[in-house]
């Protein structure tokens, strides 16, 4: 019997930092993790889209589908001779959480119909299969893989299958896993990961002309720059750490940023590079000093380690853009918020055919 998906939450929403903050943090990890290229941002947004809230969220999801089948009239607490009962709580409830929790509930139903257009089933062995697998991922064994979920990120066992792993193994599954590799894809991940990195500050400025202010003096004055970062930078990360940041690798999914740190020797100040970011254009200069050695040089070596990180990104983009797709063709009316999509309802099976 297949899990359903009407039975579980998502996944919280990563903390709040600067766009570029969590990409330079997020890069330095994958290796490790996945190898990650820009497909994985994109693939991040479309899990914060199925996500769509915070634990609380999720938490108050759960406690309200405990007693969905209650009377409005259940008392569910008393303060001295005052009841509270479920009606009431039902009513802050949607107040607060409503909006969040209703488009959760509409990706999943968008992923369940598509799912049942082209008669793709994620069956409950499955799920716990990829549970499974994650927990070795990570080297942890299933029980406490699922304990650190669940106090690390708020995420109860019922949650994690329903709104992370079957959307997940849905998504794969419409969007297909076969993926074309090729050698130039093996040579770009082989510099990514391994390759030699810029080390570098930062300035970060939300206004051109203060950062063309500050530019010129960082260019003037370049010893001054980690001071300069101090008074100046808006992220509030690598401002403290004098506008320290992580090593630069490239074909990280910044060009621009790449392009500035690679053309610059130990000492050098960039110009001012334009970044786009969710939160508006934010203007970055670069102080390089130094670069890395490779951490590998012969790429035979984890040439099959490259291989399989590729085909995930690959599969993940794979299912970004399978969600994106779906988003676009479905035709929703939300009547809490008013929003309305007329979507281009499918003709044919074919839609998700790899």
């Amino acid at each position: 019997m297949d899990p359903s998906p009407t039975e579980a939450t998502t996944p919280a929403a990563p903390s709040a930092k600067t766009a570029t903050t969590l990409w330079l943090s997020f890069r330095e990890k994958l290796p490790v993790v996945l190898g990650g290229t820009a497909s994985l941002l994109f693939l991040a947004t479309v899990l914060m889209q199925l996500a769509a809230g915070e634990n609380k969220t999720a938490r108050a999801e759960e406690a309200g589908r405990a007693s969905v089948a209650a009377p409005a009239s259940k008392p569910l607490a008393r303060v001295g001779t005052v009841t509270i009962a479920y009606d009431e709580v039902a009513r802050e409830c949607m107040e607060r959480h409503g909006a969040e929790i209703l488009e959760q509930i509409i990706n999943r139903k968008m992923i369940e119909n598509a799912c049942r257009q082209v008669g793709v089933s994620v069956t409950r062995e499955e799920v716990e299969a990829e549970i499974d697998a994650k927990a070795k991922e990570f080297s942890l064994d299933r029980e406490n893989w699922l304990h650190m979920l669940q106090t690390e990120r708020g995420l109860t066992p019922l949650q994690y299958k329903r709104d992370v792993i079957w959307p997940m193994l849905a998504l794969r599954k419409l969007a297909g896993t076969e993926v074309d590799i090729t050698d130039a894809d093996v040579d770009r991940a082989f510099i990514r990961d391994f390759g030699p990195r810029v080390k570098a500050k930062m300035i970060m400025c939300d206004n051109i002309r203060r950062a063309q202010g500050v530019w010129q003096q960082a260019r003037e004055t370049p010893d001054d720059f980690g001071r300069l970062a101090r008074d100046h930078s808006v992220d509030p990360t690598t401002k403290s750490l004098d506008g320290a940041i992580p090593p630069i690798p490239r074909y990280s999914g910044q060009d621009e940023l790449e392009n500035a740190a690679f053309a610059l020797r130990e000492g050098e100040v960039s110009g001012i590079v334009e970044l786009p970011t969710p939160a508006g254009k934010r203007y970055v200069i670069l102080k390089c000093e130094g670069r890395t050695e490779p951490r590998v040089t012969d790429i035979a070596a984890v040439r099959p380690q490259l291989v399989e990180m590729i085909r995930r990104e690959k599969v993940q983009q794979s299912v970004a853009e399978v969600f994106q797709r779906i988003k676009a063709e479905t035709p929703i009316d939300n009547y809490l918020t008013g929003e309305k999509t007329s979507g281009v309802r499918q003709t044919s099976a074919s839609a998700f055919a790899r």
